[in-house]
């Protein structure tokens, strides 16, 4: 894909922080971008525009904006941001509407989105890594505090194109042959730290910071990679219990100012991603016949502050 090509039509389903960062980012660029989002979202981004507040730039971008599922007909490109709860309804709702040769990416927290988008429609979706510290402080504002890059794979030719199609609008998009073992990698980040800020309304810079917290990190982290050595996944540059939990720290360090999607979600009173999170967790390694106490801890008591034990 060259500068001089048409950009395909591009539907971002979902549309909140992660799916209005990199689709802002995409229609800032050119493209041609539909957001289906909540009411207050799509209101906001007819009337002013999707505001982007990012480390590098302030920008208003004009973008469509519809609450209509149906705005998803005919998009080559579907930028798939749902929250994990609503994956099988989505995808079979948007399955016959997107254009014959589609391209799919999930842009979730999680690591089996793609199975359930497959099992529920016709849809061979494509899994991403998706690192990016965002939040919708107001409707139509994006606010980005902290990174803001994907990896997606294996080496082939659909991950190719999305990695191009995201090179355009200049996100680092990067393709590994191991995307499932960088997917876990995301879930140990993610079960280190969303619940703990979400649990202790902290900042990740707090969690860093607090050596209480990090006993509580250092032991989510040690369980989720021993789950992942039981199932013979292997996150790459993990293999080292302490070099993952350095990472986890790194992550807190470098998104110091970012509250995890799990304390935005509880913070709204919206039902958190935490199944899919420290409770897949939970729920894999007592199938592999691995204890995680602290995983399901935490599981548990999101469940219990969003009221839906």
């Amino acid at each position: 894909m060259t500068d001089s090509q048409a950009w395909p039509r591009i539907a971002v389903v979902g549309a909140g922080a992660v799916g209005g960062y990199f689709g802002g980012l995409l229609a800032r660029a050119g493209a041609p971008v539909s957001m289906i989002g909540r009411p207050p979202f799509v209101e906001a981004v007819r009337k002013n525009g999707l505001f982007l507040d990012t480390l590098q730039f302030e920008e208003k971008v004009r973008v469509e904006a519809s609450t209509e599922i149906g705005a998803v007909r005919g998009a080559e490109v579907g930028l798939f941001c749902v929250k994990t709860t609503n994956n099988a309804a989505t995808a079979r709702a948007i399955s016959p509407l997107l254009s014959k040769d589609a391209l799919v990416l999930s842009m979730q927290n999680g690591v089996d989105n793609v199975e359930q988008i497959r099992a529920a429609a016709a849809i061979d979706a494509l899994p991403s890594v998706v690192y990016v510290a965002a939040s919708v402080p107001e409707p139509g504002r994006v606010k980005h505090v902290g990174r803001g890059d994907l990896v997606v794979g294996p080496k082939n030719e659909k991950p190719e194109r999305v990695a191009e199609l995201f090179a355009r609008a200049n996100v680092p998009c990067r393709i590994s042959e191991n995307v499932e073992g960088e997917l876990w990698t995301k879930l140990v980040w993610n079960c280190a730290l969303n619940a703990v800020s979400a649990l202790g309304h902290a900042k990740y810079g707090q969690i860093a910071g607090s050596s209480d917290a990090r006993k509580i990190v250092e032991a989510a982290v040690h369980e989720v990679l021993a789950v992942a050595r039981a199932a013979n996944i292997h996150p790459p540059g993990l293999e080292d219990p302490d070099a993952a939990l350095a990472g986890a720290l790194k992550i807190a360090t470098q998104m110091a100012e970012a509250l995890s999607s799990t304390a935005q979600d509880m913070n709204r009173g919206k039902r958190t991603e935490i199944d899919s999170l420290n409770g897949y967790v939970s729920r894999r390694g007592a199938e592999l016949g691995v204890p995680t106490p602290v995983n399901h801890a935490l599981y548990a008591l999101v469940k219990l502050a969003e009221g839906r034990s």
